[in-house]
């Protein structure tokens, strides 16, 4: 069980670490507006049923004018793959680096959820439109994944002193990370829990993994 103490200073640990995370930041206010449509319009109809004219339409511009900023549908979905799974990484190894190993722990797996919750569409697109990436996108994609995991399975390693014979460390690794990856399928704005309902839900269903 995590006590209420431990888990108001994981969740005001990982407000201070989800608040200076914005994926969009470098970008100029067109390109942004293109983006913002473009990850709307991926997560509601999915990338293969989107068309530049929906992206456009989002953002107000004209079809021509996406041009500007980006080559190709599939430039796009990449730049907001990138950006999305760079965004989480950060998140993951900024909570990674918090001492001690409990308290990172409990943090990363708040801050990872949450932000799946607050920037659901985004997550929507980062992790659920990964088919339609390809080549080096595809595999510089996998890579960040890879490195994400990496992230967590040092924490989880850290928190858990090693696991049992029966339970393989990379399996419960993964169970961690879908626990927040899952958020971006069920939550809705609208529903039963709050971002930080959520986030406190799976930080206490993740702890529980580490205790069987």
């Amino acid at each position: 069980m995590i006590s209420s103490l431990d888990m108001e200073s994981a969740a005001a640990a990982a407000a201070e670490i989800l608040a200076a995370e914005d994926p969009w930041r470098d970008l100029p206010p067109t390109a942004k507006l293109v983006v913002e449509s473009a990850v709307r319009s991926f997560a509601d109809r999915g990338f293969h049923a989107t068309t530049l004219k929906h992206i456009a339409a989002g953002s107000g511009l004209s079809t021509a004018a996406l041009y500007v900023h980006f080559g190709s549908k599939d430039e796009l979905l990449y730049e907001i793959s990138r950006r999305g799974h760079e965004s989480a990484l950060t998140i993951v190894k900024k909570a990674a680096a918090l001492e001690p190993a409990d308290h990172a722990f409990r943090t990363l797996v708040y801050a990872f959820a949450r932000w799946h919750a607050e920037r659901r569409t985004v997550a929507t697109v980062a992790q659920y439109q990964l088919n339609a990436l390809t080549g080096v996108h595809a595999e510089e994609i996998a890579d960040i994944r890879r490195r994400t995991e990496h992230v967590v399975r040092g924490v989880v390693a850290a928190v858990s002193g090693g696991v049992d014979d029966d339970v393989d460390s990379r399996g419960l690794t993964v169970a961690v990370v879908s626990l927040g990856i899952d958020v971006a399928r069920w939550y809705k704005p609208d529903g039963r829990y709050t971002p930080d309902e959520v986030a406190r839900l799976q930080c206490r269903l993740a702890t529980r993994l580490l205790q069987q």
